[in-house]
């Protein structure tokens, strides 16, 4: 569907707040900046910005919906002889594909950079994190029971998706403290995190 000329605009608003924000994030440090302080160096209202983000921390999380979005439809999308552990693998796989090759955080390094120095240091932000997380594993079960009807009841699907994404938050922070901003080793030890945890998930 093409994009409308009201859509287009919304669109490079926001990727303007969020390249500001993330400007104005490494220059004076997360914790010192302000919603207001950012909507002024992007020449918008500070109720403009507070439309596209309703706190600062939520431009570190802008980009977690597409990726999100792309679990769920290939988990939708799921063939007929495929098993739940199979049907997460995929969107594992090709979640951490898109990220590498045209991801975000790929083609903005001081994105990641205040991502990752904020999320080992900032108790906004980790809060943040996990409230994100915890919406997708919501999300992701209740996708799986509608994949898997008679197979998975509310309580499995919530059981391995917890399972897994409880294993890739756990190694990322590890493997964060371990390798600071070295992606392509984030993405090897998420790697790693779901064939753990895919382990306890064959049965269901």
């Amino acid at each position: 569907m093409e994009e409308t000329l009201r859509e287009r605009k919304k669109r490079q608003t926001r990727d303007l707040l969020i390249r500001t924000a993330v400007r104005l994030f490494a220059e004076q440090g997360f914790e010192e900046t302000t919603g207001a302080q950012i909507a002024a160096a992007a020449e918008v209202a500070t109720k403009t910005f507070f439309n596209y983000f309703p706190a600062k921390e939520d431009v570190l999380f802008a980009h977690a919906e597409q990726y999100y979005d792309l679990a769920l439809k290939i988990i939708a999308d799921r063939g007929p002889q495929d098993t739940p552990a199979q049907v997460l693998r995929r969107a594992v796989d090709e979640v951490l594909a898109d990220y590498l090759t045209g991801g975000p955080w790929e083609k903005d390094p001081l994105l990641r950079e205040v991502y990752s120095r904020a999320l080992a240091t900032v108790p906004t932000v980790q809060a943040k994190a996990l409230h994100v997380m915890f919406d997708a594993q919501r999300r992701i079960a209740a996708a799986l029971v509608r994949a898997f009807p008679g197979r998975l009841d509310p309580v499995s699907a919530a059981a391995a998706t917890g399972a897994l994404m409880g294993a890739v938050q756990a190694a990322g922070l590890a493997s964060l403290e371990l390798y600071g901003e070295e992606v392509r080793e984030h993405v090897t030890s998420t790697g790693r995190a779901v064939d753990i945890a895919l382990r306890g998930v064959q049965s269901v």
